[in-house]
């Protein structure tokens, strides 16, 4: 196994983040969007919402309903926020991330996406 997988596989034990799965709705919207378009969808959120040095509702930003599973994925992987990025991935808060943080980031999203949907 690799990194990225060995993380998911331990975040999966955990009662919080082994929760978090993607209803059916959203499975087929994965199968017809393809993986390419989820990793968009993720690089977008991720510099739009993680990216910044400051974020203001750090914490809050990624929504939990069954709304895009990028959303989704993020909780599941802990790169919902800085907090949890810090806690989990050792990403330093309170800077802009740098394009190796958000490729790292984009590609957990993008492993929990394939490895669930």
């Amino acid at each position: 196994m690799n990194i990225i997988e060995d993380l998911l596989n331990s975040l999966s034990k955990s009662k919080f983040r082994g929760s978090f799965h993607l209803n059916n709705k959203l499975k087929l919207y994965v199968k017809e969007k393809g993986m390419d378009t989820m990793q968009k969808h993720a690089y977008n959120i991720v510099n739009e919402r993680l990216k910044p040095s400051f974020i203001p509702n750090d914490g809050k930003q990624t929504p939990m309903k069954q709304v895009h599973p990028v959303f989704i994925a993020q909780h599941a992987t802990g790169t919902c926020c800085r907090k949890c990025l810090n806690r989990i991935h050792h990403i330093e808060m309170n800077k802009e991330l740098s394009t190796q943080e958000v490729d790292y980031i984009v590609k957990v999203i993008v492993t929990w996406i394939t490895k669930n949907s």
